[in-house]
């Protein structure tokens, strides 16, 4: 079955760097377009970064763009997000999402929590 697993969320403070993993299986990985979203206490979801199936082709929210990267590793079936400069509105549930036409899989979160 497709799984999406998320991990490597924490509490840091600001300023500080964490590293977001999101192991996927149960599909084929290579083909997908991988994403990441972030969902803060009451508020809606929203894209922070996406890389596309072929080309490393890479997008950011406004917010994040110079602080976080995105990457994956197709041997390996996993996406990642550095995020670097990390400040308290980061803070938030980062979810991964899997996406190829009209087939669309979730990950179930990682807690972030920036704070002194």
């Amino acid at each position: 079955q497709v799984q999406l697993v998320e991990s490597g969320g924490g509490l840091v403070q600001p300023g500080g760097s964490l590293r977001l993993s999101c192991a996927a299986s149960g599909f084929t990985f290579r083909w997908y377009a991988m994403s990441w979203y972030r969902q803060a206490p009451g508020k809606e979801r929203v894209l922070v970064a996406a890389i596309a199936s072929v080309g490393n082709i890479t997008n950011y929210a406004d917010s994040v763009k110079g602080r976080f990267t995105i990457s994956r590793d197709n041997a390996q079936n996993t996406v990642y997000l550095q995020m670097n400069s990390l400040k308290p509105d980061d803070t938030a549930v980062y979810y991964c999402r899997a996406v190829k036409a009209t087939s669309s899989y979730w990950g179930q979160g990682t807690e972030v929590t920036v704070s002194s």
